[in-house]
């Protein structure tokens, strides 16, 4: 069975080199509290509320991007590693990722309907 859904086998050892340190990474910031200042970027937001009780609609706010940029990451890594074939790929092995593929879409998008 062709798949057209699936990256060539290569994109997994990247997806793990992108994944992992990122992980990593975003960890060690979470739990150090860690903030580099080359980041603090003035970025477009929704919602935006002031120290001194000025809240607006959207504008321009000054915000750290590291958790931005590893949440990215993150994303891009998994998905080279989960949507990538197998060297050996079987139709068993394609059958079974189809399936949790569609089971993934339900579940997200229930997950979506309850939020």
């Amino acid at each position: 069975m062709k798949t057209k859904y699936l990256l060539p086998s290569r994109y997994r050892m990247i997806g793990w080199v992108i994944l992992i340190p990122s992980v990593v990474l975003g960890l060690y910031a979470l739990i150090k509290d860690w903030e580099p200042a080359v980041l603090d970027l003035r970025v477009f937001g929704f919602f935006l509320d002031d120290t001194f009780g000025t809240e607006k609609l959207m504008g321009l706010m000054e915000n750290n991007v590291l958790n931005e940029i590893l949440g990215i990451l993150v994303i891009i890594g998994g998905l080279f590693v989960a949507f990538s074939k197998e060297k050996d790929e079987d139709e068993m092995i394609s059958k079974i990722r189809l399936e949790s593929l569609v089971w993934a879409t339900y579940l997200n998008y229930g997950i979506l309907i309850i939020a």
